[in-house]
């Protein structure tokens, strides 16, 4: 079994050696562990760092792509590199990384597909108690869209199994924590979660500027997520809605008709009416233009899935791709540095 450890980074020259120091160099079921450090357009020596630690497994970026991006392409050569397993941690030394073999045995023994660390922020004194409440109804809200049982939603200290890569496609650019839920909860993928304690902060977040921001980015991609997967059950409720409103103008025109017997009077209320039930007509047209636009996704996931098998398809061999972008003095000796 081949683990590859992956570890985003945006100028994380100081907490790195703290993060690559404390990673498992064996672990139980596992025969290979390897270093992957997704560079993210750092201008610090990061890299620097990451080789005078031994990492020799690096992708990267010309310039910010962001995480939901670091992750996109850190998992694709994953599996470029054979990994059985890939499990994501952060930079800023956030998480524990000595509890990275307990992150991975629910996958060894096969119970899940994805494990997903809970942070338990509700024992954590760094989480104001603002910060507790929108993290608990963030991971409700997409539990309910995902129809999963994940604690800490939020959480990027992960681990993948080979085929779970295979099945995820991600999209958001913002952080892929919530989409790959909400995709393998839509995909009937087996989400396991396990408690850790985090380290103490070293820095504050990089993905936004404000609490505010982060719920309204979070919340798009939930609600993209949502249409994305069940596009008729938001499209036929808001028809059903607006319908029911569109009735109670006509209603009200029958009745003062009743009372007054002006035939020409309150033609407001059926105006009002008709444009209401116009509406919740071209609801349902929406809604089914989306389930066959769900149903074309559907297919092509397929296709992808398919893809992924035959270009990700290993040998008995490490696969070393060509170095690419570089100047001859410009690779380390023993690193294998591919550009996105």
């Amino acid at each position: 079994m081949r683990l590859v450890v992956q570890i985003p980074c945006l100028n994380e020259e100081r907490t790195l050696p703290l993060v690559l120091a404390s990673v498992p160099k064996q672990i139980p079921g596992i025969d290979e562990i390897i270093v992957l450090v997704v560079d993210d357009g750092s201008t610090d020596r990061t890299v620097d760092v990451a080789i005078e630690h031994g990492v020799t497994q690096f992708v990267r970026h010309a310039g910010n792509r962001g995480l939901g991006r670091a992750f996109h392409d850190g998992a694709q050569r994953a599996l470029e590199l054979g990994a059985d397993i890939l499990v994501n941690t952060d930079g800023d030394n956030q998480y524990p990384q000595e509890r990275i073999a307990d992150l991975v045995q629910p996958i060894l023994a096969g119970t899940a597909d994805i494990v997903i660390a809970d942070r338990q922020v509700h024992l954590n004194h760094e989480f104001s108690w603002r910060k507790i409440k929108l993290q608990k109804l963030g991971s409700r809200v997409v539990n309910r869209v995902a129809g999963t049982d994940v604690p800490d939603a939020a959480s990027g200290f992960r681990a993948y199994s080979r085929d779970s890569l295979m099945l995820l496609n991600t999209v958001t650019r913002f952080s892929y924590c919530l989409e790959t839920i909400i995709q393998a909860g839509n995909k009937r993928l087996e989400i396991d979660s396990i408690p850790v304690t985090t380290n103490p902060s070293t820095r504050e977040s990089r993905l936004f500027t404000s609490t505010r921001q982060h719920v309204a980015l979070s919340a798009r991609a939930i609600v993209r997520g949502y249409i994305m997967y069940k596009p008729y059950a938001i499209f036929i409720a808001l028809a059903g809605v607006l319908a029911a409103l569109g009735l109670i103008p006509f209603v009200r025109f029958a009745i003062l008709q009743i009372i007054d017997g002006n035939p020409g009077g309150h033609l407001q209320s059926l105006l009002v009416g008709a444009i209401l039930l116009i509406m919740s007509f071209l609801c349902i047209i929406v809604g089914i233009v989306s389930d066959l636009i769900r149903t074309n996704r559907t297919l092509i996931e397929d296709a992808l899935e398919h893809t992924k098998k035959m270009r990700f398809g290993r040998g008995p061999e490490l696969p070393r791709l060509p170095l690419e972008s570089l100047e001859p003095d410009e690779v380390p000796e023993g690193a294998t540095t591919v550009w996105r």
